[in-house]
């Protein structure tokens, strides 16, 4: 046997010894995307360029929605039946009462709140999301979740807490808890529910509607919500979805998933998208054509995409808007000058940004077709935007307006003056408005 041939056939042997070890899912980095740079071009909405249309200038206001305490973070938004826009989020870093604030003009201004929400809000634990269900016989359900994770210092009987909404935010219910620790199924939900699918069978959509959250050891549950005939929640025991991977979701440290259904959200196949919190590698996605009872093998998104706590909206061209906290591993990242959060070489972040692109982009693992950095995110003691920002951002509120303009909105320190008691960088929650037509012409200039 020739020095060539044994060589190949040793290398051989290693693959085959390192899917044995790691499992199917252990040749997710065959993709190539791994610490590369990526290489759509990007609009920077950071700063007014001199040469921008009065059309196009409205792409660059910064709308407070809340700055009142020192930090304000992780909304998230849903879209009424009488066009306001409802925003709900924590008072401090996940933890604190659940707060909000109200839309009339389409994200252009927030003065309104909902008033009299349910006493149980202010022992919220976590990140807050809220959903629209919309039943078959007409009725429409909004639904808050908020986990009850295991904080540092702080004991918890874990579960989830749900409240909902009959009447379009205007009431809502005490927080009901499901599966705390003394129940069967009982779990420690993290960002509960990172998403919320409505279910087909028989390629119909049904009353039933896939939530999904993770644990402290990154285990990734599923569970079904379900309403009684008297338009009460119920929810499925939590069981894992994603253990033929276990190996990779481990390793990866996958959570925060968001769920996007094909064809403008009609389609037959799901498509998952999670946070790598390890940063060893790229975001993964997966896809499944039985309604989530099955996912393909995980892939590394492109660096374009990677990124965390990912939020998608189809737009009015069919195209889809995911907003993220940017996470770069690529040369350019390595090389750039400044600090972030964790004091570490082997990433830093660009802040709040979008990726605009189609589904077959995401199918086929292109990087789309652009990139968007919706505001900067400063560092303690940096004066003026630039490449590398502050990661502390995300956890988007979106909506999609019937003229097409997306209202999106992200918690940050948007602001060098704005300071909060402590000396510190205040944290605090925006909106941007951004039409694709406008946006697309940037990209084209």
């Amino acid at each position: 046997m020739n020095k060539k041939k044994s060589i190949k056939i040793a290398v051989a042997a290693v693959a085959v010894s390192a899917v044995a070890v790691l499992g199917a899912g252990a040749i997710i980095g065959a993709t190539g995307w791994t610490g590369s740079d990526y290489t759509i071009p990007e609009v920077d909405l950071s700063a007014v360029r001199e040469n921008v249309d009065t059309q196009s200038r409205y792409l660059y206001e910064q709308t407070v929605v809340d700055d009142t305490e020192d930090y304000l973070g992780h909304p998230d938004s849903v879209l009424l039946k009488d066009g306001k826009i409802l925003t709900l989020y924590p008072k401090g870093h996940g933890k604190g009462a659940i707060l909000n604030k109200l839309s009339t003009d389409g994200g252009k201004s927030w003065s309104d709140s909902v008033k009299d929400t349910p006493l149980t809000w202010e022992d919220s634990l976590e990140t807050p999301t809220v959903y629209r269900c919309t039943l078959h016989d007409g009725s429409e359900k909004l639904i808050l979740i908020s986990a009850n994770p295991q904080w540092p210092n702080m004991k918890t009987d874990g579960g989830f807490n749900c409240s909902v909404s009959s009447d379009e935010g205007q009431t809502w219910t005490q927080f009901e808890s499901f599966y705390s620790k003394g129940s069967n199924g009982g779990v420690v939900p993290i960002v509960a529910m990172s998403s919320l699918t409505q279910l087909k069978e028989n390629g119909e959509f049904v009353d039933k509607w896939m939530g999904t959250f993770h644990d402290s050891e990154f285990i990734n549950y599923k569970t079904i919500l379900t309403f009684d005939e008297d338009g009460y929640p119920y929810w499925s025991k939590p069981e894992k979805y994603f253990s033929k991977y276990r190996l990779i979701e481990e390793k990866a440290k996958m959570c925060e998933v968001e769920i996007i259904r094909s064809d403008g959200g009609k389609g037959d196949e799901l498509c998952l998208i999670a946070r790598s919190n390890s940063k060893k590698m790229n975001s993964l996605i997966s896809f499944s054509t039985d309604e989530g009872a099955s996912w393909s093998q995980p892939k590394e998104v492109p660096a374009a995409l990677n990124g965390e706590r990912h939020k998608a909206e189809w737009t009015n061209d069919g195209r889809l808007f995911i907003t993220f906290r940017s996470i770069e591993r690529g040369p350019k990242a390595k090389e750039a000058k400044g600090f972030h959060l964790f004091n570490t070489k082997k990433w830093i972040s660009e802040g709040w940004v979008a990726w605009v692109g189609t589904y077959d982009d995401l199918k086929n693992g292109k990087e789309g077709q652009y990139r968007i950095k919706l505001a900067h995110t400063y560092l303690d003691g940096q004066s003026a935007d630039g490449y590398v920002a502050n990661p502390d951002t995300g956890y988007c509120g979106n909506v999609v307006l019937p003229d097409g303009t997306i209202v999106t909105s992200s918690y940050g320190q948007f602001s060098p003056k704005a300071k909060a008691s402590d000396g510190k960088l205040k944290t605090y929650i925006i909106s941007k408005r951004i039409n694709l037509k406008d946006t697309d012409k940037l990209v084209n200039k």
